[in-house]
């Protein structure tokens, strides 16, 4: 698969190994970039690297994975500050990057809502602000917490720093605000000061920063407020979250009360009605881009009525009701200098490119993922050529082609696997392909692998063991302590068994640690369903995935009992079509889950496992809506709200969303046009009813 591949032309096979790539980069991105403030990359490879990844998820929903990003705002807080839990999650932007994708954004609204052509479609318009999300909770006006965004729903607490900036009012100014309000907005650095705080830094002999995004977010992450209060910080207001009282009906009315507190706005924040409109703000904010005192990468969209937003509501780590509409991106030139080979968690050799450090946009890029062999022949490209870089595009970093031929030998692509010596196979598909990636055969010996997939299981999406990260896992799989998942259970006996001292007499580790870490491993002895689900790293069943399952069979008896059934009737079983019947999974994902069952090693080491753990039962629904832990199928032509409300609706209120009738359906919602799902229904016994009936049954 080349970078030119176009994502309507992936194969499956493809569409995997990209998105496995894609979560590499995108989850050491984000570690870089909220907990470091050190970038890897430009806003515009990070953004376009996101793009494509929904975009492949878009078309293969079954090949999303455990640790996708779409599932994933920013990373987790550092050590050293308090942890702050969001009342309401700070969630990230969609992007658009061109006029189509501004006109998209429009469209999707109209049919969300079920809006007509003529009607107006009003949204606010205003520059994005490239500084740090700051969160800031008011309750009577006064402030009493201020927290960074950390991974969407635990930041950290910078209080204490927050109250040296001049723009953020310790006492609200005015009338009419709620007596609890999340006032949220963009800390940033302006240009001119951002050259001179660099200048005395430089002069101090201390380290510069690369840009003044990077100088906001580490001069207001300081553990010293006397440096925060010494950095010229500045706040832009712009949202808010947790309000205890509604205090406007649109997003520009709001802004305009948030001046009236005492926040700073941003005064070219326009409202608009169409979409010629709106594209001529983006026009002139662009064009004014370079005369600007801060730095922009976009222009935001939202929607200007709040009772709109609400309906909209979110999806996974975005707001339905908004979009950053990026700015096109840079280029730049610089030498290959090597091409080294990555082994990921499932056994791909990924060629990864070393460059000559090159700034671009204010950013250092210093590397680029090649893919595959393919796409090193199609580029032609080898150590010793210059290259052309572009910093947004398909695949990011993208190298678009040679410049000048360094006279190099061409490289090959190694036919065995750099970490164990296996054998390294291009594999061949159902229909006679060649699949684009090449792959260990080592399996779990391999140790790239196999250290990859514990890593994955203590992760913080899955098991989450304290004390126990990539590090460890390396550690004690080095010294045959832990080859399995089952093993961490037994980390104890395994380091006896070996004949290897006790843990508190290891470098690295003293009697406390050593408890510590027990005791940490001891407390995931009992594990919610879907962490487990998700640690297993199943090929296909990621977060989302497992949440769904967990939801929908409460149990882990019944839900395996499922997949055994499935694995022995196959495709057409009807527990097959149980499993795949869950609205939001595909047969993928049950095909992996089958394949997984039908490996004897896996059963034995999951028999292992079962034997250490205890997988405790998902939480039922909350029983404060008549619909919670009902699982409901819609049908036919709603007319009072899309199918796509519909849904969200019923998921809100606790209740299961399936895609077929089963005899565990427990509601039909049948509309105008209901056809073979309403007979089915009627055939089983299951309760049916029409959509101005389920208005009544859920309240309205």
């Amino acid at each position: 698969m080349s970078e030119a591949t176009p994502v309507e032309e992936l194969t499956p096979d493809q569409a995997a190994a990209e998105l496995e790539r894609l979560a590499q980069l995108i989850a050491d991105a984000d570690a870089a970039y909220y907990q470091e403030d050190a970038p890897l990359m430009s806003d515009a490879e990070y953004d376009a690297a996101r793009l494509r990844n929904a975009a492949i998820e878009a078309r293969f929903p079954e090949l999303k994975r455990e640790d996708s990003p779409s599932d994933r705002v920013g990373a987790a807080a550092q050590d050293g500050f308090a942890k702050a839990a969001h009342a309401a999650p700070m969630l990230s932007l969609e992007n658009a990057f061109s006029d189509e994708d501004a006109g998209d954004f429009i469209e999707r609204i109209r049919r969300f809502l079920g809006l007509g052509e003529d009607e107006p479609v009003a949204l606010t318009a205003e520059p994005k602000i490239d500084g740090l999300s700051l969160s800031l909770t008011y309750e009577k006006g006064k402030l009493k917490r201020a927290a960074t965004r950390g991974n969407g729903e635990v930041g950290e607490d910078v209080t204490a720093n927050a109250r040296t900036l001049d723009d953020i009012p310790d006492k609200l100014a005015g009338k009419g605000w709620p007596d609890v309000i999340e006032i949220r907005g963009e800390v940033y650095m302006t240009k001119p000061d951002f050259a001179a705080l660099n200048t005395r830094e430089e002069a101090a002999g201390r380290k510069t920063f690369a840009n003044p995004r990077n100088a906001a977010a580490g001069s207001l992450r300081q553990l010293d407020v006397e440096i925060t209060k010494s950095r010229p910080l500045r706040f832009f207001a712009y949202a808010w979250a947790a309000e205890s009282a509604p205090f406007a009906a649109t997003q520009s009315e709001a802004v305009e009360k948030f001046a009236a507190w005492g926040f700073q706005t941003n005064p070219m924040m326009v409202r608009t009605e169409t979409l010629e409109e709106l594209l001529a703000v983006y026009r002139d904010i662009e064009a004014r881009r370079a005369s600007l005192p801060y730095d922009i990468d976009g222009v935001v969209y939202k929607v200007d009525r709040l009772d709109w937003q609400q309906r909209l509501g979110f999806v996974s780590r975005a707001p339905r009701w908004a979009i950053a509409h990026k700015f096109p991106a840079e280029k730049a030139t610089t030498t290959l200098e090597a091409i080294d080979i990555q082994v990921g968690r499932t056994g791909s050799l990924t060629p990864v490119a070393r460059l000559q450090p090159v700034t671009v946009g204010g950013v250092v890029v210093s590397n680029a993922t090649l893919h595959n062999e393919d796409e090193i022949a199609r580029l032609g490209v080898k150590p010793g050529d210059v290259v052309e870089i572009q910093r947004a595009g398909d695949v990011i970093p993208q190298v678009l082609r040679v410049v000048t031929d360094g006279g190099g030998t061409p490289w090959q692509m190694p036919h065995t696997c750099p970490v164990c010596g296996s054998d390294a196979v291009r594999e061949i598909d159902d229909k006679g392909e060649e699949d684009v990636r090449r792959r260990c055969t080592g399996g779990l010996v391999c140790p790239a692998q196999a250290v990859e997939r514990l890593k994955h299981f203590v992760s913080r999406k899955a098991l989450d063991i304290d004390g126990l990260g990539a590090k460890q896992v390396q550690l004690f799989h080095e010294k045959g302590v832990m080859k399995g998942p089952q093993d961490i259970f037994r980390l104890q006996t395994n380091i006896a068994a070996a004949g290897l001292p006790p843990l508190e007499e290891w470098e690295g580790f003293g009697a406390a640690s050593a408890k510590k870490l027990f005791d940490a491993i001891d407390a995931r002895r009992k594990v919610p369903f879907a962490r487990f689900l998700n640690g297993l790293g199943i090929r296909h069943v990621g977060q989302t995935s497992s949440q769904l399952f967990a939801r929908q069979y409460l149990q882990w008896a019944p839900f395996w009992s499922a997949v055994v059934a499935a694995a022995e009737g196959g495709e057409g079983s009807e527990a097959w079509a149980e499993l795949s019947g869950i609205d939001g999974i595909g047969s993928a994902a049950v095909g992996a889950l089958c394949d997984f069952e039908r490996e004897a090693h896996n059963r034995d080491m999951l028999e292992a496992l079962l034997s250490e753990v205890t997988v405790e039962d998902e939480a039922r629904a909350s029983t404060d809506s008549p619909v919670a832990g009902k699982t409901v199928v819609f049908t036919g032509t709603l007319e009072r709200m899309t199918r796509d409300e519909a849904k969200a609706r019923a998921s809100a209120l606790g209740a299961k969303v399936a895609g077929s009738v089963s005899a565990k359906t427990d509601i039909l919602v049948a509309g105008p046009g209901a056809g073979s799902k309403l007979k089915k229904a009627q055939d089983l016994g299951v309760q049916t009813m029409t959509e101005d009936e389920w208005f009544e049954l859920i309240g309205g």
